[in-house]
């Protein structure tokens, strides 16, 4: 007899405790639950007549004379809110299949969602002309109220995103605008990051802990900083670096190596090595262009007590890409009775998995979430 997956029956019992449990808000709560299915089904079609299903609509608009594409993702019925969803670095932005899947998820629980097509994150070229950006897109956003009824308008942002957007955050043009973050998979300082990406090591009660690094992270660091490197030998030789090591991790690169500039092997000597006490002299002999950059990016350097917003904070114990210590490091540097944190074991970085337990965090996340929506 075919086994039932165990994924439905888990959010089915996440659906009856929600219903059980619910004492101020039930029919959020049990909506809630709804939702956390529908984001575990991922990009699966969903039942229903296609009168029914978000639309996703292009959208063309300027904002302090910067014209900005987008996709707004629209239920048939009337948005109580609106959010802007910011993915990670990914070559297809916008247009990731996992991406719109939740664009779609969160439309149908009636948020106005629109998510950006920015250059940076499409490019795997993140950086901090993001920030901006994303100010702008969000100040467009929370302007309409069609979309943002009362101005009731946030953020999702997902791993490297999280620092654009929570810096975004803080800028003068949207700080008092911004209702709520929802961070998945994302970071707090980034020279513990960087040190997570090229080492593997990561710090846990001010102790060094070991887990092996997705590689990925490092080399979308390397493709970000192309441009901040003076010799364009470099910059050929460090790209096709990243193309063989993105492809094939085993792949060997010392060949190219030999024909770098003094300034591309000290970049160069910062990837290559393992030792985590050695990461902050490594990173003090990178070109400046890039220690301004990582300063810039570097949410730790920046006061959140001016934040506005109400966080809520998600992360998985066994990512790979961003160690999950980066996001408890960020609730607490966030106001008190600002932010929720929510560490769980079924979420690799971005892929969600859910066990019962994690499903019922995932849960009072999304509850929270949804309270977003309301007035007050």
């Amino acid at each position: 007899m075919k086994r039932t997956p165990a994924l439905p029956g888990t959010l089915l019992a996440i659906m009856v405790l929600a219903t059980l449990l619910a004492a101020c808000s039930p029919v959020r709560d049990y909506e809630a639950a709804k939702l956390l299915a529908d984001i575990a089904g991922g990009s699966a079609k969903k039942p229903g007549a296609a009168s029914s299903q978000p639309q996703r609509v292009p959208k063309t608009f300027v904002v302090k004379g910067v014209r900005y594409q987008a996709d707004l993702y629209l239920s048939p019925e009337k948005p109580l809110a609106a959010m802007l969803l910011l993915p990670g670095a990914a070559e297809t932005g916008k247009d990731d299949p996992r991406l719109q899947a939740l664009a779609r998820s969160m439309a149908r629980a009636r948020f106005a969602v629109l998510v950006p097509d920015l250059q940076g994150f499409r490019s795997l070229q993140v950086g901090s002309r993001d920030i901006g950006d994303v100010a702008r897109c969000f100040y467009w956003l929370s302007s309409r109220q069609d979309l943002a009824p009362e101005g009731r308008a946030g953020l999702c942002a997902i791993s490297y995103a999280c620092g654009p957007a929570v810096l975004a955050a803080l800028d003068p043009l949207i700080v008092g605008r911004t209702r709520f973050i929802l961070t998945i998979g994302g970071y707090h300082d980034l020279v513990r990051v960087l040190t997570f990406f090229t080492t593997g090591y990561f710090q846990k009660e001010d102790m060094w802990r070991y887990r092996e690094p997705n590689h990925y992270g490092k080399w979308v660091f390397v493709l970000s900083n192309l441009n901040r490197l003076g010799s364009a030998m470099d910059r050929q030789l460090f790209a096709r670096m990243a193309a063989r090591k993105m492809n094939d991790e085993g792949a060997t690169i010392g060949d190219l190596a030999d024909g770098l500039t003094a300034e591309g092997r000290s970049l160069f000597a910062f990837l290559q090595n393992r030792d985590p006490d050695r990461v902050p002299a490594l990173i003090s002999h990178l070109p400046p262009a890039i220690r301004t950059e990582i300063d810039r990016l570097n949410i730790a350097r920046y006061d959140l007590h001016r934040l506005k917003a109400h966080m809520i904070i998600l992360h998985g114990y066994d990512d790979d890409i961003i160690p999950y210590t980066e996001s408890k490091a960020l609730a607490q540097q966030i106001p008190p009775g600002q932010g929720h944190l929510y560490l769980i074991n079924g979420l690799m970085h971005v892929n969600l998995k859910p066990t019962f337990m994690d499903g019922y965090r995932l849960w009072r996340a999304l509850s929270l979430l949804l309270r977003e929506r309301e007035n007050g």
